[in-house]
């Protein structure tokens, strides 16, 4: 359903069924009415942001439903939710206005990218929900928007920060989706276990000081989506030298870092890592 649409008696239901799912707001207009046309357009402007459905009712046309919604004068608007009317105002209002009292009545904006990346990740579209998620996650860190953010980046292979978000689930909200998810991360860690890496790392065990075999484990590694395990062997060696290797070791640290990009959990706890040692 659009979120602008012009209410008859042919769709009212359909409107009123959708209130129990989201916010509908409710404008009774009139050609006849300069205000109604100012309104209108202000509360176009808003429902163009997606977090309620805007109804519109020409009073000219559907004089009928003007009358169920006992209208007094225009123009008038409605917020209802779950098919009831809770709010409204009659006569103009400033977008501003308007706005501090829907805030009252529509979901936070983290709760609707949350719900448009569950649809995305529902239809297969894990890279599309991933930019949903970090924004609702960097407003709402809960377990709610947790959980499916992890499912997304275990979707897109992205095992570390998947890992980060599980590891923070408390154990009140580790339901049946965080044990879907655990069995999921685990899987994944098994594959991201490859006979290079374990050979890799037997190498760099038994040889800390081989830095040519460490940049190789770290590439492995970050091949594997094992970016944090790559990313801690490169920083203990920074810690004692940051030129180690002719500057190899602290190059392949920033390439990783920059690859995982900006926001990243992981990468930002080794770029803070890697800045204290530098300054």
């Amino acid at each position: 359903m659009d979120s602008v649409l012009d209410l008859t008696k042919e769709n009212i239901q359909q409107v009123v069924d959708a209130s129990m799912q989201q916010v509908v707001v409710m404008t009774f207009w009139s050609q006849q009415s300069p205000e109604s046309q100012q309104l209108m357009q202000t509360l176009t402007q808003i429902a163009a942001q997606g977090r309620f459905l805007l109804a519109k009712v020409n009073c000219d046309q559907e004089m009928e439903i003007a009358n169920y919604f006992q209208i007094q004068s225009l123009p008038t608007t409605l917020v209802l939710k779950e098919g009831k009317p809770v709010d409204g105002f009659a006569g103009l209002q400033e977008a501003a206005q308007i706005e501090s009292l829907l805030a009252q009545h529509l979901p936070k904006a983290w709760q609707v990218a949350l719900n448009q990346a569950k649809v995305q990740l529902a239809e297969g579209d894990a890279e599309g929900a991933l930019p949903l998620l970090k924004q609702a996650y960097q407003e709402c860190q809960t377990a709610e928007v947790s959980l499916v953010y992890a499912d997304a980046l275990l979707s897109v292979s992205d095992i570390n920060q998947a890992k980060v978000l599980l590891d923070g689930i408390g154990l009140a909200d580790q339901d049946a989706y965080y044990q879907s998810l655990k069995a999921k991360l685990s899987l994944a860690l098994d594959a991201a276990d490859t006979p290079e890496i374990r050979s890799l790392l037997a190498e760099v065990e038994q040889n800390p000081s081989d830095y040519a075999k460490l940049l190789s484990l770290a590439k492995a590694l970050h091949s594997a989506k094992r970016d944090e395990e790559a990313l801690e062997r490169l920083y203990l060696v920074l810690k004692t030298d940051l030129q180690a290797h002719q500057g190899e070791i602290k190059q392949l640290f920033m390439e990783i870092l920059t690859a995982l990009g900006q926001g990243h959990a992981v990468a930002n706890q080794y770029r803070r890592k890697l800045y204290t040692l530098l300054y």
